[in-house]
C-alpha cells in the first residue's frame, strides 16, 4: 500500500508541470469565458433589443469557451487520450442531433429568428397563415393569440421558412371604403361631399391626403374607392374605418346622394300562342 502510494506521488512530482498548466489552462478559461459573456452582451446590444435573447447569445459564448478551454486543459493532463475523447464526443452529437434534428432545425430557426427580430411580442402578424398578437418567442417556437381570442404555437422553423406579414411594424395603415353611386347624378359633387366627410373623421390623417378615385362602372352602380390614411399607433384603424363608413352613410343622406341597392331589370314579352277571344 506504502509502495503504491509513493509511486502515485512519484508520478505526479514527475508529470507536476503538465499538471500545474492544466490547472492554469482551467483558472484561465474560467476568467475568459465570462469576459467573453460580457463582451457579447455589450457587443450585440445595438443589434439586438431584447435582453433575453442577448443574455442567451452571451451564455452560448462563455460556455463555448468553457468547452474549448476544458478541452485544452485536458490535453496537458497524463494518460488522457483527448482525440479519442473528440471522437467519441462526435459519435454522441451526431447520433442525438439525427435524433433530434426537428428539435434542432426549430432551435437554430429560434435563433436566427431573435437575431433578426422580424417581429416583437405584441405586433399582429401573419406566420404561415395565421393571423394574431405575438404573445411569446421562445427558442422553439412562436405563440401567437387569434383575433378570436385562440392561442396558436407554430414552431420556429414554419416561422422562418415562410414569408412573413407585420402589420404593426410601421406606424401608417391605408384603409380603402368602397362606394356604390348611382348613374345619373352628379358624380364630381357627390364625390367632393363624401372626400369632405373622410378628410372630417377623427382619426384620418390630412397626410397622405385621403383620395376618392373611381373604379369601375358596376352594373348598378359606379364604384368608387374612398382611400385614407391612419396612425394605429395613436387611433384605433377599425374604429376610424367605421367612424368613415358612418360619416360617409350620413352625408349621402343629409345632401341626397344616391347610393342604391343592386337594381336588376326584367323584361317580359307576351307570347301567346292563341288569340285572347273578346267578350
Amino acid at each position: 500500500m506504502l509502495s503504491a502510494i509513493q509511486e502515485l506521488i512519484a508520478d505526479f512530482i514527475a508529470n507536476a508541470p503538465q499538471f500545474l498548466w492544466a490547472i492554469a489552462i482551467f483558472a484561465a478559461t474560467l476568467i475568459l469565458s465570462k469576459v467573453a459573456q460580457r463582451a457579447t452582451e455589450r457587443s450585440v446590444k445595438k443589434q439586438i433589443e431584447d435582453p433575453e435573447t442577448r443574455k442567451f447569445l452571451a451564455k452560448i459564448a462563455r460556455y463555448a469557451v468553457l468547452v474549448l478551454g476544458i478541452l485544452a486543459a485536458l490535453d496537458q493532463v497524463p494518460g488522457v487520450d483527448i482525440t479519442s475523447f473528440l471522437a467519441g464526443l462526435g459519435i454522441l452529437g451526431f447520433t442525438i442531433g439525427f435524433a433530434l434534428q426537428d428539435i434542432a432545425r426549430n432551435f437554430v430557426a429560434g435563433l436566427l429568428l431573435l437575431m433578426r427580430q422580424p417581429f416583437s411580442v405584441e405586433d399582429v402578424v401573419v406566420i404561415a397563415g395565421h393571423t394574431g398578437h405575438v404573445l411569446e418567442i421562445t427558442m422553439r417556437d412562436t405563440v401567437i393569440k387569434t383575433p378570436d381570442g385562440v392561442m396558436e404555437i407554430i414552431p420556429n422553423l414554419d416561422v422562418y421558412t415562410n414569408p412573413i406579414v407585420n402589420y404593426s411594424e410601421l406606424p401608417l395603415r391605408r384603409r380603402t371604403v368602397m362606394v356604390g353611386l348611382g348613374y345619373g347624378q352628379d358624380v364630381d359633387r357627390a364625390k367632393e361631399i363624401i372626400l369632405d366627410a373622410v378628410r372630417a373623421t377623427e382619426g384620418v390623417l390630412a397626410e397622405p391626403a385621403p383620395e376618392f378615385l373611381t373604379e369601375e362602372m358596376g352594373s348598378a352602380t359606379l364604384n368608387v374607392a374612398a382611400r385614407f390614411w391612419v396612425n394605429q399607433q395613436t387611433h384605433n384603424m377599425f374604429v376610424v374605418h367605421s367612424d368613415v363608413v358612418d360619416a360617409i352613410n350620413a352625408a349621402a343622406e343629409r345632401e341626397g346622394i344616391d347610393l342604391p341597392y343592386p337594381i336588376q331589370v326584367v323584361k317580359l314579352e307576351a307570347d301567346l300562342p292563341f288569340e285572347t277571344p273578346l267578350s
